[in-house]
C-alpha cells in the first residue's frame, strides 16, 4: 500500500495529466473548413462589439439521376388468322443399358462389399455349443468369446447380463444373433 505522501503524489500527477490532456485537446482541434469561397464582410457600429459571423455552409443537393425516356410502343400488325402453334417434338427413345463386369474382383473390394452390403441373413450363433472364433466373429462384440466360454452354461440369452458376461451396449448388439438351444 502507499504511504499518504506518495499516494497524495500520485493524485497530483494524474490531475496535472488530466489538465494538460484537456488543454492539448482543446487546442489540437482541427481547423474548420471553409466550405463558401465568398468572403465574408462584418460592419461594426462603435457602441456594439464585433461579432464574427461564421459561413453556413450550402445544403448539399444529390444531382438527379438522368432518366431516359421509354422508348414510344410499336406498333404491331394484326392479322385476322393466328399461326398454328407449333407442334411437340416426340419423346426420344431411352438409350439402352448396357453392363460390363469387372475382370476381376480383388480382396479389398471383396471386403468393402461385404462391410456396405444391407441386411442379411446371419448365422445364427448357439451360445452353449459354439467356439471362441465364432463367437468373436459376432458382429458389433468384439473379442467377448472367452468370456462368453467361461460362464457356460447358459439357459437364456439373458443370462449373459444377468450372469455379468456382457455390458449392456455389447449385449444389445448382438443379442439377434445369438441363441440358446
Amino acid at each position: 500500500m502507499l504511504s499518504g505522501s506518495a499516494f497524495l503524489r500520485v493524485v497530483v500527477l494524474l490531475v496535472v495529466a488530466a489538465g494538460l490532456a484537456g488543454i492539448i485537446q482543446l487546442y489540437w482541434s482541427p481547423a474548420p473548413v471553409e466550405t463558401d469561397p465568398e468572403p465574408v464582410v462584418i460592419t461594426a457600429e462603435p457602441s456594439r462589439p464585433v461579432r464574427r459571423a461564421e459561413p453556413v455552409p450550402a445544403p448539399v443537393q444529390p444531382s438527379p439521376a438522368p432518366v431516359q425516356p421509354a422508348p414510344p410502343p410499336q406498333a404491331q400488325a394484326i392479322s385476322p388468322v393466328a399461326p398454328p402453334p407449333p407442334a411437340a417434338p416426340a419423346p426420344a427413345a431411352p438409350a439402352p443399358l448396357t453392363f460390363e463386369p469387372s475382370i476381376a474382383a480383388g480382396e479389398d473390394d471383396v471386403a468393402s462389399a461385404s462391410d456396405n452390403a444391407g441386411p442379411r441373413a446371419m448365422a445364427i450363433v448357439d451360445l452353449n455349443s459354439a467356439s471362441v472364433a465364432d463367437l468373436n466373429g459376432l458382429k458389433g462384440g468384439g473379442m467377448i468369446g472367452r468370456a462368453i466360454v467361461q460362464k457356460r452354461p447358459y439357459t437364456s440369452v439373458d443370462q449373459l447380463l444377468s450372469k455379468r458376461v456382457l455390458s449392456r451396449g455389447t449385449y444389445e448388439r448382438i443379442k439377434d444373433q445369438v441363441t440358446v438351444r
